[in-house]
Order: C-alpha cells, then sequence, then structure tokens
C-alpha cells in the first residue's frame, strides 16, 4: 500500500477552506509501478498471467489478513449505513420497481449473514487493477484509493475481482464458457489470498449472493452520480447488472445470458 507523507506540520491530514467549503487534504508516495491498462493490459514480461492472478488475490489477503486486527480510532461507515432501503427507495426511481424488489429482497438475505471478525471488516470496496500499480520487473502490486473503505463482507472484495475477470474473458461470447473462465481466473486468486488469510469455507459457497451486492453497488453508484451531476440515468449503464438481479441471472458480464 502507498504510504501517506505527514504535512509540514505534521499531519496526515490537513483541512483547509476552499471557496467557502471545508476540504481534507492528505499526501501519498506515488505507488510504484504502473496501471495495467497503461501497459496495454499486458503482464510483466516473461510471465505468465496465472501470476498476476495469484498476486492480486495475494495482495487483497493481505489487506484483509491486517484488517482482522486492526482497531480504529474512528470506525468507517458500515455497510447498511448506507445500503438501506429507505435510502435505496428515494434514490432510484419509482420507473425501476422491479429493481428496486429485488435489491430489497437480497438486502433481506444480507442480514442473515454472519458479521464475525473473521467474515466483517474493514474492506477497500473498490479493489480493481484501476487501483493499484504493478511493477512490472517484479511483480509487485501497491494498492492505492482507499477512499471508499467501509466496515462490509470481506467477500464483497472477493467478489469483486470475481467480476472483473470478465475484461479478460469477454473474447468468449458463450456465457457458460464465459463464467467458466471467469471461475478459473478466480480459482487463482483465492489461491492467492488463501496464503495471508482465510475465508469461512461456508460464505465462499456464497458466491453468487456477494457478486449480486458487488452489483447493486455499481448500480447504486450510477443513480448516485445520476443525482450529483442533475442528469437522468441512461439504462444502458445499469443493463448488464440490473436484469441479472432481477431475473436472478449468474451474472457472465452479459445481461440477458
Amino acid at each position: 500500500m502507498a504510504d501517506v507523507i505527514p504535512s509540514v506540520h505534521g499531519n496526515l491530514v490537513e483541512c483547509i477552506e476552499v471557496d467557502k467549503k471545508t476540504v481534507y487534504v492528505s499526501l501519498f508516495d506515488y505507488a510504484k509501478g504502473m496501471l495495467l491498462a497503461d501497459n496495454g493490459y499486458s503482464y510483466k514480461k516473461g510471465a505468465p498471467l496465472s501470476e498476476y492472478f495469484y498476486n492480486t488475490g495475494k495482495t487483497l489477503g493481505a489487506i484483509h489478513r491486517l484488517s482482522k486486527t486492526y482497531m480504529p480510532v474512528h470506525s468507517r461507515l458500515d455497510y447498511f449505513d448506507k445500503y438501506d432501503m429507505e435510502y435505496l427507495d428515494r434514490l432510484i426511481l419509482d420507473e425501476y420497481s422491479e429493481l428496486k424488489t429485488a435489491i430489497s429482497r437480497r438486502l433481506d438475505e444480507f442480514h442473515d449473514l454472519p458479521k464475525d471478525k473473521d467474515c466483517y471488516g474493514l474492506v477497500h470496496f473498490d479493489y480493481s487493477d484501476g487501483n493499484y500499480h504493478i511493477d512490472m520487473d517484479t511483480g509487485a502490486i501497491t494498492v492505492f484509493d482507499f477512499d471508499n473503505c467501509l466496515n462490509c463482507w470481506y467477500m464483497f472484495d472477493l467478489a469483486n475481482l470475481w467480476i472483473h475477470n470478465e475484461g479478460w474473458t469477454r473474447q468468449e461470447t458463450n456465457h457458460v464458457k464465459r463464467s467458466a473462465l471467469m471461475q478459473q481466473c478466480f480459482d487463482l486468486q483465492l489461491q492467492g489470498y488463501e496464503t495471508e488469510t482465510d475465508i469461512p469455507k461456508e460464505l465462499l459457497k456464497k458466491l453468487p449472493l456477494f457478486i449480486d451486492m458487488v452489483l447493486i453497488e455499481n448500480i447504486v453508484d450510477e443513480f448516485e452520480c445520476c443525482k450529483r451531476e442533475g442528469q437522468e440515468l441512461d439504462y444502458e449503464d445499469i443493463e448488464d447488472a440490473a436484469p441479472c438481479l432481477i431475473e436472478s441471472i449468474p451474472y457472465a458480464g452479459f445481461g440477458q445470458n
């Protein structure tokens, strides 16, 4: 993870006023390496791509291992502080009533999940190749952009990894084969993850439910962005995720599989 740099006053965060608005500023070391996208989605020369998947899982496992012993001075939000149906009912337009019903049903299921220290804690909540750099000499990963951190199930970050494997498999147009390829990538990530920490097997079996949790986060983010910008949602922005929730379709990067 990229280290934080203290200010000239020795503070990790500085509060300043800009145009009569309060702004909190922090500074971090530049993460060594580069984005995978900036390298044309090519991994380090001469190394198999399987090493990359293994390393992404191992790095996430290290974050979760540290989270399990982390004692915060000031706690971040809990998952249900934001993903509350009363709030989501106001946020999501009434024309998406089927989607609201599908999300409400999933939230009921989430409430029944265990929340002990082995499965629930501070997570990155946006762990993807846009939020870490890779040292193309060593393969080492440096993670950044922890702005979305909140207390949630560790499985959320793992499910987010699973979903992002779609980018490596989109050349396969058959959804069954595509899902199998995504699972192969995930199995390598899980191997790396489990060298750092464990994930309860009973929750790992619920991976499809946590994939739905990530889809809900993606959908809510789209609605919130539109609200901030004063724009109307373009259904194309959620057309892959929404049908999966409404019709209980296993996600493989397509709305209608």
